[in-house]
């Protein structure tokens, strides 16, 4: 019998692609009529064969290697690059039905929250005319908005998934870190990137993932996936755990109603907690102190790491070479890299390579690390379900903010789920964003970095906002290893919200 996946995913006949090139398009430079009005893929696939019509489409996010389509990043560094390997989630992938149809438009090497800082020009978004599709995955959900793929994989190091997710009215889902192997993506931040999944509705992420046993599958090829006895280990621990959304406990993080969230998402926000309790669900408020120094402590962390990774990008070991010399006194890659990286890549390497540097790595990387582990403590002391990958412990009621709420003279009340908006604003028109500045830009991520920080599964759904074509994008936070039971309850709210 065929899975809940492949059924639901089965291609009809005769339904074919939005679009799609002719036979003889080339595959690293394709035209055709959603390119020329999204601008979403950066390269195609051949047609769909015969014996590929019963699996599923699947649409790549640029920086996964592919072994039949150039992998560039979005950077003139790499232009044409053709991996010698394939990525092991998209083999995985293969192997269970899908169907490359393509890669997907994105943020250089995944900088940028709109999907506009690539040498192919910005993402837009199928909702609204000149309106931002979200990054640095916007290629990738607005091939899953369009049709084009049924589902599409991206990664997300500080909310690259969720955030195009929200902003295109789509499912955006990030794993816990270290699930999902991440072989074979070109790196980023190695310690917050991870490869995530985007499709119309959760219940299929959930059979993509799960039903299909790929959450139980470690890599030997990444040292961060998780070993295979730890993986049972974690298992066993949510297993226990139920699924009906009544009995549930869903927490409503405090810091997160900023002053900067529309008002129209404040008010999704509350209808949805809303329709949980309805459900009998019990919706608290929680604490997590350290979530407004978290952006804070992602915007040093992740260029940190970024510059290390892109150190290797000289035009005479690694990418495309300069074809101007460079002048007396420079490095030998000094015009490799400055005529291959774009300007928000070369901003980040600057600030990543000053953060680590002996005079300021105290102050600023080793102070960050710290507040990494603040945000982690804050996530540990509100979920009910403990850390699986951390020691059981005891939280001092001193060290908890002072308007933390009590359940019980033993503590504050501990939640199964934290429900929080995704983004704090709706999708801004990319004639605004020329003239916004970076640290603007960065505000978008507000949401999504904690867990990320944490290295927590969370997942974006579109939540409809009256008289307005942009839904708002609604997030749940689950403990680690949760996602399977956080990505049910993702369903079932999913399924509540579009029946309004």
């Amino acid at each position: 019998m065929r899975s809940v996946l492949a059924r639901r995913l089965a291609v009809r006949p005769g339904r074919g692609l939005a679009c799609r090139p002719a036979p003889t398009a080339s595959r690293s430079n394709t035209s055709c009529r959603c390119q020329s009005t999204y601008n979403h893929f950066v390269g195609q696939d051949a047609p769909r064969t015969p014996e590929a019509s019963s699996g599923f489409t699947l649409a790549v996010k640029d920086n996964i290697a592919t072994a039949d389509l150039p992998t560039q990043c979005a950077s003139r560094i790499l232009a044409g690059h053709q991996s010698p390997f394939e990525a092991t989630i998209v083999r995985q992938l293969r192997e269970r039905g899908a169907f490359v149809v393509g890669k997907t438009n994105m943020d250089e090497f995944g900088m940028g929250s709109h999907s506009t800082n690539s040498s192919h020009g910005p993402v837009r978004n199928p909702l609204s005319d000149d309106v931002a599709a979200g990054g640095s995955s916007g290629g990738s959900a607005v091939a899953v908005q369009l049709g084009d793929a049924e589902m599409a994989i991206g990664t997300d190091t500080g909310g690259s998934i969720r955030l195009p997710a929200a902003y295109t009215g789509t499912v955006g889902y990030k794993p816990s870190y270290g699930m999902i192997s991440r072989f074979g993506v070109v790196p980023y931040a190695n310690s917050l990137d991870t490869v995530g999944v985007i499709a119309k509705d959760a219940e299929s992420i959930r059979s993509l993932v799960f039903d299909t046993g790929i959450h139980k599958e470690n890599d030997p090829n990444d040292p961060t996936s998780l070993p295979t006895a730890s993986r049972e280990r974690c298992s066993a621990a949510v297993r226990r755990q139920p699924f009906d959304l009544s009995g549930l406990t869903i927490g409503i993080p405090l810091e997160y109603n900023i002053q900067e969230l529309d008002p129209s998402i404040r008010e999704a926000w509350d209808s949805a907690a809303r329709t949980l309790q309805k459900q009998g669900a019990q919706v608290v408020p929680v604490s997590l102190p350290t979530t407004t120094e978290a952006l804070c402590a992602y915007y040093v962390l992740a260029p940190a790491e970024a510059s290390s990774n892109l150190a290797k990008y000289d035009g005479v070991r690694y990418g495309a070479r300069s074809e101007e010399r460079d002048g007396p006194g420079e490095p030998l890659y000094s015009r490799t890299r400055g005529a291959g990286f774009g300007d928000e890549v070369k901003r980040r390497i600057l600030l990543g390579t000053y953060s680590l540097s002996s005079e300021a790595m105290d102050n600023y990387f080793i102070q960050a690390q710290k507040v990494r582990r603040l945000v982690q403590r804050d996530f540990d002391r509100v979920f009910r379900a403990e850390n699986p990958l951390q020691d059981p412990r005891q939280f001092d009621l001193s060290d908890m903010a002072e308007a933390t709420g009590m359940a019980d003279k033993h503590g504050p009340v501990q939640v199964d789920f934290l429900l929080s908006p995704t983004a704090p604003t709706f999708p801004p028109k990319l004639s605004e964003l020329r003239g916004q500045s970076s640290v603007d830009a960065f505000m978008n991520d507000v949401f999504t970095v904690p867990a990320s920080l944490a290295g927590l599964p969370a997942v974006s759904i579109p939540a409809p906002v009256e008289g307005s074509v942009f839904p708002a994008g609604l997030q749940l936070i689950g403990q680690y290893w949760n996602d399977e039971r956080m990505l049910v309850v993702a369903e079932k709210l999913q399924r509540l919200l579009s029946q309004k």
